[in-house]
This record gives structure tokens, C-alpha cells and sequence, in this order.
């Protein structure tokens, strides 16, 4: 069965040749449309963007700290692209990471929290903020999996809910964190290196690991990749995307504590855009939107990219409207390059694709390469059975 590929060989891997869609001159996809080709690609948008700041602000870009200015706003949104990397290619999204962000700082800093946290320790704060993080992820997933409610609507809700639940416990005000010892645990800087990059890091280092060294990470590949072949395979594939969401969740959870930190407030503001941020910082990284493709490491990279140009843009002093634009052009860019790489073609034979392109079939035949079958179209990789619908997907029509 074609949808033990999803299973067993995780997104990133190389299909067999046979099985790789041919270009226009019957070639294969050639290196740039592998994981590899990917990720050189983003570490030569990287050194550009570097090269563009060296040359238009000297002195100021290539400064010690700078670097670290530009590593300590990447680390935040970069714990919070992780879980969103694994709930996207699990096939969901994830709307509300801003707003649980804001909720889990202000319940993380009340009155109480930090009353608790001085007669006992400061990490009742940090556990208080992860655990407010994780139990939001879980309602998600809860209403997501089991509830049949499309990812898209339900995270909006939470999104909505969560800020309009921190902005009642805060009284809309900001609440500033007391305990030193809290403040200088996070904001030291072992070795040089501030203890937020640290974080960031060991949550990356992690987030690989049970992405591509454990059952659960090839259980996400396939469940993004095709839900119905996932579900022959025996996976239970709505226990697993309630565990995604409540991952996500507690990155959520993870980032406030490092923005509690960062900021020494709780406040309702927190995070605000967050969300789109974490999403664009994974969709450049070469995550496929549809689910079944990505990698932690291309989301390392998307978050440094994509706060770098931030960087070069103040630097230069660019008004934050141009900012935007740009960003958005990014992101744009960003997907139609990933759609032509997963359709391993030279030209853009996918914008006249109707449920399945010249590059694979739902029913069984060549995918391109590194794409689970039925991962583009989210079509059955069994040959005559119904396209497998993923929880949160949608209808499929």
C-alpha cells in the first residue's frame, strides 16, 4: 500500500527514482527540490540577507550585539514555530499561539502566582504558564480531533477567547514580574550566550529529535500526509492530532516564561501577530501547509530570515509599513516556491492542477520526491477508496 511511504520514510526522504515525477525534459526534480537543496537554499537567503546588512549598516549590523539583539527576538517566536511546525505537518493549523502566549504570561504573573512563587520558588510560575499553555492546546485538540470543528475556526475561537480571558484576569493593565530570582535565571547569559537562545535551542534540539528519531514523528509525517492511510496503518490518528495541539500549546506555554522574562510583565499584549509570524517562520522553512513535509531544522532557519530582515530594516531605518509589505511578498514567495519544489517540476504546471497534477496520483501512482502519496491533494493512497478527511481538515469535497 502506497501510504506505507508516509509511515515508515518520513517527508524529508528521497522517493525511490521510480517513483520521482518527471520535469518537462523527463528528468527527475533535480537537487534543488530534496530536503537538502531546500535547506541550502534558506542558508544562501540567510548569508544574503547578512551581506545586505553588512554592506548598509557596517558598523552597526556586524556588532557583537546586535547578533545577540537579533538571536534574543528569535528566540521567542522560534519556541512557538516549533509546535507550530509539528501541528502544521500533522495537517492543522494553529491560529490562537499569540493569544495563548498573552494568557499564559498574565495567568503565569498574577497576584497569586507570584505569592506562591515567593513562599515556595519561581518556577511555580514557570510550570503555572506551561501548564495554562498545555490545557488551551488540549481544548484544541479536543475540539479539533473529536469535535470534527475545521482547525481554521476553532483556533480562531481560541484565539478570540484566550485574549479576552487575559485581558479579564489582568483588568487590562500590565502586571509587572517581582521575583528577582526568576528575572536572573532568564536573563543571564551562561558562556556568553543569553539564557533565552538556550532555551530556544534545547527546545529545537528536541523538536528534532522527536521528529526524526521517534514513532511519534513519523506517526505526524503520516497523518499529515494521507489521514486515511495513516488510519489503515492502525495509527489513531485523532488521539495524535490532540497530542500536536496540546504541543503546541506548550511551547506557547515555554514562550511566555521566556517573554515574561524578556519584558518583566504579564500583559494581555503579548504576542500579539505571533501567530502569523510563527506561520510565515514555517512556511519559509519549507514546510508544506497541506502537511506531510517540514522540517525543524528549515524552521530554524525561516525564524532567523525572517527576523533578520526585521533587523536590516530598522537598521536601515525603514518605516515598519515597508516592513510589512516586504514580509508579505516574502511569504507569498515563499509558498509558490515550495508548491513548485513539491511538484517537482521546472515550470508552473501547478496552477492549473485540479485535485491531482502530472506529479502524482491518488491512486498510487508517482509522487514527487519527499512527498508522502496523496500529500498534495490529500487524496487516498488506496486505489478506489475515498479521500481520507484529516481531523480539522475540512470536508473534502
Amino acid at each position: 500500500m502506497t501510504g506505507s511511504t508516509a509511515t515508515t520514510g518520513g517527508a524529508d526522504a528521497p522517493a525511490p527514482a521510480k517513483d520521482r515525477a518527471p520535469d518537462g525534459n523527463g528528468q527527475g526534480p533535480g537537487f534543488m527540490a530534496g530536503p537538502a537543496g531546500r535547506l541550502l537554499g534558506l542558508v544562501v537567503a540567510l548569508g544574503l540577507l547578512c551581506v545586505v546588512g553588512a554592506v548598509t549598516a557596517p558598523e552597526r549590523f556586524v556588532d557583537i550585539d546586535n547578533v545577540l539583539t537579533i538571536l534574543r527576538l528569535a528566540a521567542v517566536v522560534g519556541v512557538v514555530s516549533i509546535g507550530m511546525t509539528f501541528v502544521i505537518i500533522g495537517g492543522g493549523i494553529d491560529l490562537s499561539v499569540g493569544a495563548l502566549v498573552a494568557l499564559s504570561s498574565v495567568w503565569a504573573t498574577t497576584l497569586a502566582t507570584q505569592a506562591m512563587a515567593e513562599d515556595f520558588h519561581w518556577i511555580v510560575m514557570v510550570f503555572t504558564a506551561i501548564a495554562v499553555g498545555a490545557g488551551a492546546g488540549l481544548v484544541n485538540g479536543i475540539v479539533i480531533a473529536y469535535g470534527r470543528l475545521v482547525a481554521f475556526i476553532a483556533t480562531l475561537a481560541m484565539l478570540v477567547s484566550a485574549r479576552g480571558l487575559a485581558e479579564i484576569i489582568a483588568n487590562r493593565r500590565t502586571q509587572i514580574v517581582q521575583d528577582r530570582g526568576f528575572l536572573d535565571f532568564f536573563t543571564g547569559d551562561p558562556f556568553g550566550i543569553p539564557t533565552l537562545v538556550i532555551i530556544w535551542a534545547l527546545v529545537s534540539v528536541g523538536g528534532w529529535i522527536l521528529l526524526n528519531r521517534t514513532t511519534f514523528g513519523r506517526h505526524t509525517f503520516a497523518v499529515g500526509g494521507n489521514a486515511e492511510a495513516a488510519r489503515l496503518a492502525g495509527i489513531r490518528v485523532q488521539w495524535h492530532t490532540l497530542k500536536l495541539y496540546v504541543l503546541s500549546g506548550v511551547t506557547c506555554g515555554i514562550a511566555a516564561v521566556m517573554l515574561m522574562a524578556r519584558t518583566t510583565t504579564g500583559s494581555s499584549t503579548h504576542g500579539t501577530l505571533m501567530e502569523l509570524e510563527a506561520i510565515a517562520a514555517v512556511v519559509i522553512g519549507g514546510t508544506l501547509l497541506v502537511g506531510g513535509r517540514g522540517t525543524i531544522v528549515g524552521t530554524v532557519l525561516g525564524v532567523l530570515i525572517f527576523i533578520t530582515l526585521e533587523n536590516v530594516f530598522v537598521l536601515n531605518n525603514l518605516s515598519s509599513s515597508v516592513q510589512a509589505v516586504a514580509q508579505g511578498v516574502i511569504i507569498v514567495l515563499a509558498v509558490l516556491l515550495q508548491m513548485r519544489l513539491a511538484e517537482g517540476r521546472g515550470g508552473f504546471g501547478w496552477l492549473s492542477r485540479s485535485g491531482s497534477g502530472s506529479g502524482e496520483s491518488s491512486s498510487g501512482g508517482p509522487v514527487a520526491a519527499g512527498t508522502p502519496a496523496g500529500s498534495v491533494s490529500g487524496g487516498s493512497s488506496v486505489p478506489g477508496a475515498p479521500a481520507g478527511d484529516r481531523p480539522g481538515a475540512g470536508p473534502t469535497p
